[in-house]
């Protein structure tokens, strides 16, 4: 078994977007704090588009993360049965192509590429083959654990999208961020449009479903079936892309994180993320803009610092929570599509706090009340954790993302 070559402060596990921002702000931060990004594949990032609003962030991160944006909108807008509705405020885009050019650019030879990792401990990371690597800190980053059942139950929001170039301009301002006037299967689906240029648009067929199972053939042509009744011709397919995003029902972190496992963590693999969008670009901003500048730099420090956060994130997110399982438990199928357009009445603070995964009990209070958009009788009946309820209550199913 060798050692690499010298030991270094920080060793950043996994190439994806929380990292990726860490290893940014740390180059940018802190020059003195010598680090090493390692992804298992030839490219950070993946194939992802990540979005995000203007006021997902606080201001000061939004200065430095708006550089990073692929694209950015002045508003979007949102189109439900009974509901259509624009709304201000900025949007943006991030590329993982774009991430890895910015990424390598600023790190060069920091970044290890196509190293496979088999073992990780809070002062080094062993590589397959046997080399190990010696840090300070070592951030684990690859992604929510699979399987992904130990103290979390999910549903899943899963989507392909297809970056299509149009024959003739599209028509869009702005992001569709939900078109939910298509039928609706497996649960609430809506069609996402973001207009890149005049006529290139990513277009991504969106379910929130109670499996992570993805049948791409069949989103293949639910996306040239929606194309043609919008009455848009495809010339060219220039990209495709694939997720299921985790939407949280219950959890338990000492379950999902045991005190024990001294390693930190970051994005996903923390349970940084939005509990009912699945979406990590603000928690994952967040996370790299306040550890740079923390005093002790090391495992024993850091693991605890970050577990704190999530566990404070975790219980501001309670709300979310229950609107899953209201979602998902509560309604029917067919029906799920309601919620989201009830939702949608609301001002534009409140639905601003609620993407930012911040909302105000006052916040809360306006979006349980008003006429309910399920019966309140099967409501009442989901909005406690599947530990608290009585017997006889159907529990979640746990499952991974595919």
């Amino acid at each position: 078994m060798s050692t690499g070559s010298g030991r270094v402060s920080v060793l950043l596990v996994g190439g994806g977007l929380a990292n990726c921002l860490l290893a940014l702000r740390l180059r940018a931060e802190r020059p003195d704090v010598s680090l090493t990004l390692i992804e298992g594949s030839d490219r950070l990032g993946g194939n992802h588009t990540w979005s995000f609003h203007g006021t997902d962030v606080a201001p000061h991160i939004l200065a430095w993360l708006r550089p990073l944006a692929s694209y950015s909108w002045s508003h979007y807008d949102v189109k439900f049965p009974g509901r259509e509705r624009r709304l201000e405020g900025s949007y943006h885009s991030l590329t993982s192509e774009h991430l890895n050019a910015v990424v390598m650019a600023a790190l060069g030879d920091q970044v290890r590429r196509n190293a496979k990792v088999i073992a990780v401990a809070p002062d080094r990371v062993t590589l397959a083959g046997g080399e190990q690597l010696l840090a300070d800190l070592v951030v684990d980053g690859r992604g929510l654990r699979q399987p992904a059942d130990a103290g979390v139950t999910l549903r899943f929001q899963k989507f392909l999208g297809q970056l299509v170039r149009l024959s003739a301009p599209h028509g869009l301002t702005g992001p569709l961020l939900m078109d939910a006037t298509v039928s609706q299967e497996q649960g609430y689906r809506f069609v996402y449009l973001l207009p890149f240029t005049a006529t290139e648009v990513l277009i991504e067929d969106t379910y929130y479903s109670d499996t992570g199972a993805l049948d791409a053939a069949d989103l293949r042509l639910r996306i040239a079936r929606y194309v043609a009744d919008r009455g848009w011709r495809a010339e060219a397919l220039l990209r495709e892309e694939a997720g299921v995003l985790p939407v949280v029902l219950d959890c338990d972190l000492a379950a999902f994180w045991p005190a024990a496992d001294a390693v930190p963590r970051s994005g996903l693999r923390a349970g940084l993320f939005h509990h009912t969008t699945g979406y990590s670009v603000p928690e994952a901003a967040a996370l790299a803009d306040a550890l740079p500048g923390l005093p002790d730099l090391h495992s024993r420090a850091i693991a605890p610092w970050i577990r704190h956060r999530v566990a404070r994130r975790w219980r501001e997110q309670r709300v979310f929570r229950l609107l899953n399982r209201m979602l998902f438990l509560a309604a029917a199928p067919a029906d799920r599509y309601r919620i989201l357009q009830h939702f949608y009445r609301l001002p534009e603070s409140v639905i601003n706090h609620f993407y930012a995964g911040r909302m105000t009990a006052r916040d809360t209070s306006r979006v349980l009340t008003g006429s309910p958009p399920v019966p309140v009788h099967r409501a009442l009946r989901y909005v406690l954790p599947s530990s608290s309820r009585s017997p006889g209550v159907p529990a979640n199913s746990k499952a991974s993302p595919g």
